[in-house]
């Protein structure tokens, strides 16, 4: 079958019927099938449009984290017709399970990208490339991430504000409720909180938290004692076991994710007028099988760093330059693409222990795990795809109101599955597995992976061509400032203390092939270390850069509105202007809470 593709930016033309403003969207069908993995029950008041309406008053691209809320709250109003479109299909029962997390990856609910090489970072993996996972499912990356929730730093939203940035009213233009300008971090809060039902007793008695918002927050019922030695060693250091999301963020903690009674926990809610068509991609059609919707208010694009630069670049919205390579007629020239940014970490760093108290595969057996998880919520298969600590520290080349480096802390690594997994997903060679993990397959140990919480290093994402369905290029450019691998060296530095002796700690010492050369544990190795196995924490923003209109970077305005393009905005991680200072899916969902209703 001939391809024909159909760009938004000939479809994306305003016109005038009755003196409403109408978006016009070509929308491709594909695999329909995929339909029957929906697990909304068929009463439910969210309905799978399996016939469209000609018209909508709002049409959200992409059912992520942003855009399951934006979607949501658009419906609190009953007037509004909203459409909910999304390339993937519903999860399925597996999605449900914490400690399944890495078996989402590279299956149909991902995009399964790769990065360009650089030969400066990836190293060790297949053609020095890494994996980047992106959720291709309704829910988004959330479907396949490690449900950790952090919100970022306060600073992170002063710098925002100092950009005057944080006057963002999104959707008031369409209520009659008259709105104050926002500008202060008390009002990025609130949005935290409004989204928010936290299920820790000790939490919910703080003024920063919430209950009764579309997303459950707890901690894991299950955890290993690695976890207590892991707040223990950060007392040893100086910082503080504390709420990490709460008035400051230097200090160790027991993680708390995005959980439900230890299942996934998911920000979609039901509502009358709210439709969602799964298996849709927005941009370009097949013969016999076009369909047309209008949106009488807005269209709002919702696909995420990745896919929404991709949609906006097939639709002549980009750089000039690079559109011209596709022969793309430009709709609009903006820096679309530009700015990428993500939290780069330090992969396979591993911990040898004596006693048998971490997650060993072999160890579990599978029905009494399963059996407890099913009838009682409870057991391993509620962790939070491994990670049990998270931790916020600095450098000297950071300080303590604003921590350069987070820890995640798992009581695994790379050897614990035999192979079976885990270095599928990272996409390490064999020669590095076999070399350095294969030899403590399937023993006890533990790991600690350094992030880099603000880089200075920027990437790009680009069209490899016109085709839709080609998958984009993505530069992560990592370590293109040396000044990044300097602060993640400086991490490993801090990272050992005594609370872990008591397991019989030590740090697995076979180096890596291409780092034997250096001495081990010296800084020329750590750098080579860290060069080698460069672990993307599924964190990619900044594509849509939200900014002034002075900025030449600026994609969408303070309100997130599309410069230079009425009736169309940006709702998700690609308009961060800088990248918050810990994981991005409550500061992605703190975006979509902002709509305004």
């Amino acid at each position: 079958m001939v391809l024909e593709t159909l760009l938004i930016s000939t479809a994306l033309k305003t016109i005038g019927i009755v003196g409403k403003t109408l978006w016009v969207i070509p929308l491709i069908l594909a695999g329909l099938s995929l339909v029957n993995y929906n697990r909304f029950d068929p009463e439910s008041p969210v309905k799978e449009a399996r016939m469209l309406y000609r018209e909508y008053d709002f049409i959200v691209v992409g059912g992520g984290s942003a855009g399951a809320v934006v979607a949501s709250r658009l419906s609190e109003i009953p007037q509004w017709k909203v459409l909910l479109l999304e390339a993937g299909p519903d999860e399925n029962e597996i999605s449900d399970v914490p400690s399944l997390a890495a078996y989402l990856q590279l299956s149909k609910l991902d995009w399964s990208y790769k990065t360009e090489y650089t030969g400066r970072a990836c190293l060790g993996m297949k053609n020095g490339q890494c994996n980047w996972p992106r959720g291709k499912v309704l829910g988004g990356s959330s479907v396949l991430n490690y449900m950790l929730y952090v919100r970022g730093n306060k600073r992170d939203y002063d710098l925002w504000e100092e950009l005057g940035l944080l006057q963002v009213k999104f959707m008031s233009d369409y209520t009659k409720v008259p709105l104050c300008l926002e500008s202060s971090i008390l009002n990025v809060l609130k949005y935290f909180i409004k989204s928010e039902d936290n299920r820790n007793p000790y939490l919910t008695k703080t003024p920063y938290h919430g209950k009764g918002g579309l997303l459950t927050v707890q901690e894991s019922p299950w955890r290993t004692p690695l976890v207590v030695a892991f707040v223990e060693a950060g007392l040893e250091l100086g910082y503080p076991n504390r709420d990490i999301n709460g008035a400051d963020q230097a200090g160790f903690m027991i993680a708390q994710g995005t959980i439900r009674r230890g299942k996934r926990s998911c920000s979609l809610q039901n509502r009358k007028d709210y439709f969602f068509r799964l298996s849709t991609l927005t941009y370009f059609t097949f013969p016999g099988r076009k369909q047309v919707v209008m949106a009488r208010k807005e269209v709002i694009i919702s696909a995420g760093a990745i896919n929404t630069p991709q949609i906006m670049m097939l639709s002549g919205i980009g750089p000039k330059q690079e559109l011209a390579k596709h022969r793309i007629p430009v709709l609009k020239d903006l820096a679309v693409g530009e700015n990428l940014q993500d939290h780069v970490g330090m992969g396979g760093l591993t911990f040898r222990i004596d006693k048998p108290v971490s997650i060993v595969q072999d160890r579990f057996q599978a029905f009494p795990m399963t059996m407890q998880y099913v009838i009682n919520g409870r057991g391993p298969m509620t962790t939070l795809g491994g990670v049990e600590g998270l931790a916020f520290v600095n450098t000297y080349l950071g300080n303590r109101s604003w921590p350069d480096i987070q820890f995640h802390m798992a009581p695994a690594s790379i050897n614990s599955d035999a192979g079976a997994r885990v270095r599928k997903v990272l996409g390490i060679t064999d020669e590095l597995y076999n070399t350095v993990y294969r030899p403590i397959a399937n023993k006890d140990v533990w790991t600690l992976m350094p992030l880099l919480l603000r880089p200075r290093s920027r990437g790009w994402v680009r069209l490899k061509s016109k085709n839709p369905f080609e998958a984009p290029l993505i530069n992560a450019n990592y370590f293109s400032d040396s000044f990044d691998v300097k602060t993640l060296v400086e991490a490993i530095n801090i990272s050992e203390a005594k609370a872990f002796r008591k397991f019989g700690s030590r740090m697995h010492r076979i180096p890596f092939p291409n780092c034997k050369h250096h001495e081990f544990g010296s800084d020329k190795y750590w750098e080579c270390h860290i060069r080698t196995i460069s672990m993307t924490i599924y964190h990619p923003v900044g594509t849509c850069k939200m900014g002034p209109s002075w900025d030449n970077e600026a994609v969408v305005d303070p309100r997130l509105r599309v410069y230079g393009v009425s009736g169309l905005r940006v709702i998700d991680a690609s308009i961060m202007p800088t990248i918050p200072s810990g994981n991005t899916n409550a500061p992605a969902i703190m975006v979509g809470e902002r709509v305004q209703i």
